[in-house]
């Protein structure tokens, strides 16, 4: 299995089929409005802008997610207006989702699956995880929630290559 497999729901409640996104090269990032590292809105806008709009097949796919610290209470339409206003998000944005235990998505399970984190270890540990997805549908790099979006541009444009 691949993330070209799973489903999703989008912000407005239609069922998405990631199988649309096959070949390119995703950034799956679990969000919140409320976190410390919200900013980084900004910075994956700006790839997303960069390399999307270029034509290289490049998409960010964000999912919030309120599993750390409440930092994502809104409803997803609060979620939507947010990150229009306070960042200019144009990049596809999903429902509400969790990330770890009984209740994560399969999406997520199957992320973390692909590219444990820090020795070994699957969980989540805070909003704003990414993970880099080649055109193939298999994870090429997790990177911890302190990774600034710009800090991987360079490696994306490396997968956008190949």
């Amino acid at each position: 299995m691949n993330v070209y497999d799973y489903q999703a729901t989008a912000l407005d409640g239609k069922p998405v089929d990631l199988a649309q996104y096959r070949g390119k090269v995703l950034l799956i990032v679990n969000t919140a409005s409320k976190c410390g590292f919200t900013p980084q809105y900004q910075g994956l806008e700006t790839l997303y802008r960069e390399l999307h709009e270029r034509g290289h097949g490049f998409e960010v796919l964000g999912f919030p997610c309120d599993q750390f610290g409440h930092q994502e209470p809104g409803t997803e339409a609060e979620i939507g207006a947010f990150c229009e206003k306070n960042y200019g998000v144009t990049f596809p944005m999903f429902a509400k989702v969790e990330v770890n235990g009984d209740a994560a998505h399969p999406l997520f399970q199957h992320l973390k699956g692909e590219a444990p984190g820090v020795l070994g270890t699957e969980a989540i540990k805070w909003n704003f995880t990414k993970f880099l997805v080649g055109p193939d549908g298999k994870v090429v790099h997790r990177y911890a929630p302190q990774t600034k979006p710009e800090d991987i541009a360079d490696e994306i444009e490396q997968v956008l290559q190949r």
